[in-house]
């Protein structure tokens, strides 16, 4: 099966940098040979062994991010991909798919705050266990489970000075 290509850049001012790599609203299904920086190929490839160290040079680049992102902290995945000026918030979020139980992967998290709901519980334990600043649910939330306060715990790639403002 043929997937369409990435989108081309849109250029727009947004948080300091000069371009947005993906169009907005606009979605297209991808596989792992459209992430950008990745090579022609028949389908997903299965993570590396232990030690191998070879990821498509996109994902390295996205979980190489991810591991600078400080305990109690987060950045959403449209963060990732405008750090890197490539790519969009779906591919960043396949990488994480595919490769991100190498990393602190629970620091990458939807805009809104809203926790995964497969690994809700599991990300939970980190967050507390970090400190990262979390919003109550309200009582007719859904299971109750908190969000991410973003205002309070998105990380903007500064140094970590140890404080959340």
């Amino acid at each position: 099966m043929s997937y369409p290509a990435p989108l081309a850049p849109l250029p727009t001012l947004c948080r300091g940098h000069a371009t947005l790599s993906e169009a907005c609203g606009r979605m297209v299904r991808m596989s792992e040979k459209d992430m950008p920086g990745a090579g022609p190929g028949p389908g997903p490839q299965e993570a590396p062994a232990a030690g191998a160290g070879e990821y498509p040079e996109y994902a390295e680049r996205v979980l190489e991010v991810t591991e600078l992102i400080p305990p109690g902290r987060v950045m959403t995945y449209g963060d990732i991909a405008e750090w890197l000026e490539e790519g969009g918030p779906r591919q960043v979020g396949r990488v994480m798919a595919l490769y991100g139980g190498a990393v602190p992967w629970w620091r990458v998290v939807r805009a809104d705050g809203t926790l995964l709901g497969e690994h809700e519980l599991d990300a939970l334990a980190h967050y507390r266990e970090e400190g990262t600043p979390l919003k109550e649910a309200s009582r007719a939330a859904e299971g109750h489970v908190p969000r991410i306060d973003m205002r309070r715990a998105r990380w903007d790639g500064r140094p970590h000075t140890g404080t959340h403002t």
